[in-house]
């Protein structure tokens, strides 16, 4: 059954096409408000193009007709302060975090195009979801990654995998059952975390530091316990994280990779060749571990996160100092007990479960012998037909 987004489809903007700049005003903030009691996780308003929205990875229409130029340009630049908009003038894109009230906060990306202005909103959550409400089989692991005071934690996945949502939970766990210093990096920040056993400073890039790489810089003299990235992206950022969880500090980051092998390939191949034996001795010692996370269309319409967790263990350790970061798998694979799944397998055991269907399955399986096994699974073959014996004399 398809959601209702009646509420949304009748915000003035979509039905009235003679708004004045007080009503897009007006009508703009309760769209976003309206989005957020919808469970959905983006709006899109763009020039000569129908609005939409999306929902567990799905798109929705709203109206039938592209929406206006001019109704889009009035609904995407109202909320822009001065400084703002002569920004998005400069540059012909922006990124921002606005917030309309004390549980009301958005991201949005403004750029101007062919026809006009467009705007993506992220519908941001009015709380952070704890560990246990994320979907992972086992938080014991995560735990147990987060009980280290030094070293470095990677989650990773592809865009909106729920990477945000994972850090967030992680960092608030900390928060709650520790007492140390957490210093955020975040473009911009999402979720507001206040300060429970821990002290918890929030920084936004562009509004309170020029780049990811300065401030973790400036956070190295701020006497933190706990680091968060927002997102690992540059050389720069990355070598400060790695040397700054080498140092005594735990460290956590997100990339933009599918698995763990290809998160340590990126990671380690940023570095030029003359540098390569020294980080990947670096990176060896300080890794705890790296979860990889995917959110899956699930059969009953909403999302399943399959996810890949890598404990760096020994093994691992080896792998990285030795450049041999394709045997990863196989270490994934013998390290079940401590806690190690690959992605593949989350996947077979989310179909084993009925929690999503056989083409989602198939589709996000790349093991040959999984695949095989999970369609003897979804087809299993025929019973062997019973032959009926006949009794002769006394048998």
């Amino acid at each position: 059954m398809s959601p209702d987004f009646s509420t949304l489809a009748a915000n003035p903007l979509f039905v009235d096409p003679d708004l004045d700049d007080a009503a897009v005003r007006r009508a703009m903030p309760r769209l976003l408000a309206d989005c957020q009691t919808a469970e959905v996780s983006d709006l899109h308003l763009s020039a000569q193009a129908r609005p939409f929205v999306r929902r567990h990875g799905q798109i929705h229409y709203l109206t039938n007709s592209p929406l206006p130029a001019d109704v889009a340009e009035a609904a995407n630049l109202t909320l822009l302060d001065e400084k703002q908009f002569a920004s998005l003038q400069e540059t012909s894109e922006l990124e921002l975090a606005l917030e309309l009230g004390d549980d009301q906060r958005f991201r949005a990306c403004i750029t101007i195009h062919k026809w006009g202005v467009a705007g993506s909103y992220r519908i941001v959550p009015p709380r952070a979801r704890p560990l246990p409400e994320l979907g992972y089989p086992d938080i014991t692991v995560l735990q147990r990654l987060l009980a280290y005071h030094n070293g470095l934690i990677l989650i990773t996945g592809p865009v909106n995998s729920g990477k945000t949502a994972t850090l967030t939970a992680m960092v608030d766990e900390v928060n709650r059952t520790r007492s140390d210093h957490i210093i955020t990096v975040e473009d911009p920040i999402e979720y507001v975390l206040p300060s429970a056993s821990c002290i918890v400073t929030q920084r936004q890039v562009g509004d309170h530091t020029k780049t990811f790489a300065t401030a973790l810089r400036a956070a190295l003299r701020q006497d933190p316990d706990v680091m968060a990235i927002g997102e690992l992206r540059d050389l720069e950022t990355i070598n400060i994280a790695i040397t700054a969880a080498e140092t005594g500090h735990l460290v956590l980051g997100t990339m933009h990779t599918a698995d763990a092998t290809s998160t340590l390939s990126r990671l380690l191949d940023v570095f030029p060749p003359s540098q390569q034996a020294q980080i990947r001795a670096m990176v060896s010692e300080s890794l705890r571990g790296v979860i990889c996370q995917r959110l899956l269309p699930s059969v009953d319409g909403g999302t399943a996160l399959a996810c890949e967790i890598l404990i760096a263990n020994l093994a691992v350790g080896n792998l990285i100092r030795e450049n041999k970061l394709q045997n990863l798998p196989s270490v994934l694979e013998t390290g079940q007990r401590e806690g190690m799944v690959s992605m593949d397998s989350s996947v077979l055991e989310l179909f084993k479960a009925g929690r999503i269907s056989e083409e989602v399955a198939l589709d996000n399986i790349g093991n040959r012998a999984l695949r095989a096994l999970l369609q003897d699974i979804a087809h299993p073959p025929p019973p062997p037909a019973v032959v009926e014996k006949k009794r002769f004399g006394l048998f």
